[in-house]
């Protein structure tokens, strides 16, 4: 495990589409499709990363929320699944089954989609408006394994709401910290 922080995207970036496999589904998601004129947040995650693991309960809940609140949410998992066998497609399909996703989970074998979104952690989020704009990118919130702080996905909810209320999003974000991508 290599410790790292998001790069964090230019605000402003323009949504990218992509398709990628829904484990969940069992289908094809294409963005664009499954977005509509939705606000979107994109999640960069794995099953075996101590950080994403630290978040899940509350990622999950707040992911299952915000979905229900109208956002397009969706997980992604780009990791090299040769040698971390535990992010496999079909054991991210077990985990969403057990943790209750109600959001996509997809997988990017390609990597391609973690290359365009500049994306080197898990967790990582980005949100983008309903104009396909990018006004947040960082953390889920301060928690991490081994600090004191409360996981509640306060960061990020911060920056939904403010989507939810056609308000600006505030300026002053921190990057995420995880594993690294396990890049082929």
């Amino acid at each position: 495990m290599s410790l790292t922080e998001s790069t964090m995207l230019a605000l402003n970036t323009q949504l990218k589409d992509f398709t990628l496999p829904d484990v969940i589904s069992d289908t094809q998601l294409n963005l664009l499709t499954f977005v509509e004129d939705r606000p979107v947040v994109l999640a960069f995650i794995c099953n075996h990363c101590p950080y994403v693991k630290h978040i899940l309960s509350e990622f999950v809940n707040v992911g299952n929320e915000y979905s229900a609140k109208g956002f397009a949410f969706i997980a992604i998992s780009s990791n090299d699944v040769v040698n971390y066998p535990d992010d496999s497609p079909d054991n991210m399909k077990i985990l969403a089954a057990g943790r209750q996703f109600k959001f996509p989970y997809c997988y990017d074998a390609t990597q391609q989609v973690a290359k365009d979104y500049q994306a080197s952690c898990t967790p990582d989020f980005y949100c983008f408006n309903k104009h396909q704009q990018l006004v947040y990118r960082g953390r889920f919130d301060a928690a991490t394994p081994g600090n004191d702080s409360m996981v509640d996905g306060k960061d990020l909810i911060a920056a939904m709401d403010a989507v939810l209320q056609n308000a600006p999003v505030n300026s002053k974000q921190l990057p995420s910290m995880g594993c690294n991508i396990k890049w082929l």
